[in-house]
């Protein structure tokens, strides 16, 4: 019996045979396959050895084996008892070749026609080949390319193969020409669009996109409508529909969204119920919603938040905080927060991991949740803000993780990617400021990844000649005592500097001290001795030389300092929130040829602009410095403050501003009262997806120094503090932390210099950042 399947059955067989209804099939031999697996025929086939079979059998078992779409022909013929099943197989795919595609990368293509069955080696099969067509149309429909077009050449090849020429036409995204919004009537239509990501075609479009419509932007913007409402009060708000139409030419976009407002509700009480394993009214204290205030489902989602942080750092680490509305006739809303605490959870295990340079108790000293102690959420936290502080890793994450077999305990696992905390320089440059550089140094924050600073330099420019070294121990004691030594001798000539005309040379050594007094304020204290020598030329100010003559031009002072520092910052560098403020004073003590004391406040804040803490992010820093003499001497000229360029007022020459000397050539001399301050709108790097090096900002900034008491032998000089006389300046500004070190750049605009004031507008700087 021979059987070909599509056409008409027919049986050449002897009489007896063509007589019989069945027969009991003995074996089933296969032909014809080269690459499909027999098993994939057999177990459609569904006939095995000692089965009857009759002819209707064997035309369903052809149109199983048919129907896996792996076959153009399918006969099956009869030898006796004997099966024997010849297949004529599809062609295999041999190649796909993409043309065309630039939005969509030939590795993300490839992988979305492999998912669902098409790629090279397979069996080639035209129905899976129209689905994925469709859905390549659909997914660049889903972008807004409504006119893209994709067409496929099968190209015969040799051996049964065959190649897959997809071109591929992906289109503009259509651009949105109307955004239309029904069934509004308490919010107008441009309140509600303010914070979509879609929008009508407009001047910034060329940067932003906005005017291109995208089916997951479309989306967003919904659930952004949606929480505009709840937020509002309008718990029963609804979006009944939603359409999108095209234009002809598939070339532009008419959104429609209707909506039902409802009725507005507010809150008219708060609680809490369930298992209040914390004090009642320490709970109420962490919400944030008020009795009587319009019901906003953020509010109420924040207080969730907010209680289950109260929770985790009692130590319930997986506590369940289910927020329950109840609706009222009187369009008020009950608000009851039910607590599920679960058990307290304790850590059983610690562990840092991706520290290949740094010793594990580098990260584990800054930990404040401890090994076997009661979880908490905050010391969780802290523990990574911490070790994020020491600026030994670009990155730190936790993990918390639950400890099979149990349900309070979990392991800790704090995961880190290593930053250059170190490098060795030997270099030749150039500075604004300080002319030609040479440096040789090397800087090792974590040194042998131990945590502890080493640093050795020489510096050789136009302003300074420096020969330093210095050792810091951040826990020379378990309790985090800091331990630091340094020695220098410098040289330097403040005229290259921008400063009065005159040089001196320092030699210096100290030690310092700082204590903990918890976990962001510390105590530091220091002893130092400076020998200094002052140089002068035929042309240095009369301030100066008058100074000489009344001190002398050699001094051995002898200094104590103190101060405090209190560090709110999310991160050592590039912050993103937090605050952070220090004090300090030194004393040239008595039985120094010089006694002075000195004072500085600093402080800067960080507060994100936006939602997600990750776009517009506003600074605001800060610094107040007054100095002067102790005893019968001078206060030390050169021990000034000074004000203008990077570190201060951009926009005016590095330290040009105040008061200026009395020689021909007016030159700054510095101050012994310092004002200055900056507010700053970070935003993300245009362009760049990962900025985490980078930082982008907008500036303004206002500051001077001053001199409370003219020198003697001044003729050019104003004594006193005048606010009026405070420098304004505004721009922008850019910091790199490239792999030679940070590089800062900024360009500033004065908006308030006198005529003798020295501006800059363009400024910059490596080793320092904003």
């Amino acid at each position: 019996m021979k059987i070909r399947f599509g056409l008409l059955f027919s049986l050449a067989l002897c009489s007896s045979v063509a007589a019989a209804q069945s027969f009991t099939v003995d074996d089933v031999r296969l032909k014809g396959l080269e690459r499909v697996e027999p098993g994939l025929v057999l177990r459609n086939l569904d006939i095995d050895s000692g089965q009857s079979v009759d002819q209707g059998d064997i035309a369903e078992a052809t149109r199983r084996v048919f129907r896996t779409g792996y076959f153009d022909d399918i006969e099956i013929a009869r030898e006796g008892d004997v099966l024997i099943v010849n297949v004529q197989e599809r062609p295999a795919i041999s190649l796909i070749r993409l043309e065309g595609n630039k939005v969509l990368e030939d590795e993300v293509l490839l992988d979305g026609l492999k998912e669902n069955g098409l790629r090279e080696g397979d069996v080639f099969k035209r129905a899976t080949l129209d689905k994925i067509r469709q859905d390549l149309l659909r997914l660049y429909a889903g972008q807004g390319r409504y006119g893209a077009d994709i067409q496929v050449e099968i190209e015969p090849l040799t051996e049964n193969r065959v190649a897959l020429n997809i071109d591929i036409k992906e289109g503009k995204v259509a651009t949105i020409q109307h955004i239309n919004i029904i069934g509004n009537t308490v919010f107008s239509d441009e309140e509600l669009k303010e914070d979509f990501s879609l929008k009508l075609p407009g001047f910034w479009d060329f940067f932003s996109d906005s005017d291109k419509y995208a089916r997951e932007k479309l989306s967003g913007d919904l659930e952004r409508l949606r929480s505009y409402y709840l937020d509002r009060g309008y718990i029963n708000f609804s979006i009944d529909s939603s359409q999108v139409s095209l234009s002809p030419d598939k070339k532009h976009v008419f959104i429609t969204v209707s909506v039902t407002e409802g009725e507005k509700f507010s809150v008219s009480g708060v609680s809490v119920a369930g298992d209040l394993v914390v004090d009642e009214q320490e709970l109420m204290d962490a919400i944030t919603v008020v009795e009587g205030s319009t019901f906003s489902r953020r509010e109420m989602t924040a207080s969730q938040e907010a209680l289950t942080r109260k929770l985790g750092d009692k130590g319930y680490l997986f506590a369940n905080v289910s927020p329950v509305p109840q609706v009222q006739d009187d369009n008020t809303v009950n608000l009851q927060f039910f607590i599920a605490p679960g058990k307290l959870t304790y850590v059983r295990r610690v562990s840092v991991k991706g520290n290949t340079k740094t010793a594990d108790k580098v990260a584990r000293r800054s930990m404040t949740q401890v090994e076997g102690g009661l979880a908490s959420s905050a010391a969780i936290e802290r523990s990574k803000q911490k070790i994020d502080q020491t600026g030994y890793f670009r990155e730190v994450n936790v993990e918390t993780k639950p400890v099979p077999g149990t349900d309070d305990l979990v392991d800790l696992e704090y995961n880190v990617i290593e930053d250059n905390t170190g490098n060795f320089v030997a270099s030749v440059g150039f500075s604004q400021t300080s002319g030609a550089i040479f440096n040789l140094s090397v800087e090792q924050d974590n040194f042998l990844g131990s945590g502890n600073s080493v640093g050795f330099g020489i510096t050789q420019s136009d302003t300074v000649t420096e020969y330093k070294f210095s050792y810091v121990e951040p826990y020379y004691t378990v309790d985090g005592v800091s331990r630091g030594y340094n020695i220098y001798s410098r040289e330097t000539d403040y005229d290259e500097d921008n400063i009065s005309n005159y040089s001196t040379d320092t030699f210096g050594a100290g030690i310092n001290f700082g204590y903990p007094m918890d976990d962001y304020q510390r105590l530091n204290f220091g002893f130092n001795y400076e020998g200094v020598k002052i140089n002068t030329i035929d042309d240095t100010a009369p301030e100066v030389l008058t100074f000489i003559k009344n001190e002398g031009d050699k001094y051995n002072i002898f200094n104590v300092s103190l101060g405090w520092s209190d560090n709110h910052l999310n991160r050592k560098i590039f912050a993103t929130k937090g605050y952070s403020q220090s004090a300090s004073i030194e004393i040239g003590i008595p039985g120094s040829d010089l006694s002075y004391h000195k004072e500085q406040y600093k402080g800067r804040i960080y507060f994100p602009l936006s939602e997600d803490g990750e776009g517009l992010i506003g600074s605001l820093r800060g610094r107040l410095a007054f100095a002067g003499a102790l005893g019968d001497n001078e206060y030390p000229i050169f021990k000034n403050y000074y004000s203008g360029g990077l570190s201060s007022v951009r926009g005016y020459d590095s330290n040009s501003l105040g008061p200026r000397d009395s020689s021909d050539d007016e030159d700054p001399l510095g101050g012994n009262v310092a004002i200055d301050m900056s507010a700053e709108l970070i935003f993300p790097v245009p362009f760049v997806k990962d900025s985490n090096s980078m930082r982008t900002l907008l500036f303004f900034d206002a500051g001077n120094v001053f001199q409370t008491d003219c020198l003697e032998g001044s003729t050019n000089c104003e004594s006193g503090i005048r606010l009026d006389d405070l420098r304004y300046s505004a721009g922008f500004g850019f910091s790199w932390i490239t792999p030679i070190g940070p590089i800062s750049v900024a360009l500033a605009k004065a908006l308030n210099a006198d005529d003798d004031d020295e501006e800059r507008f363009f400024e910059f700087a490596l080793g320092k950042t904003f």
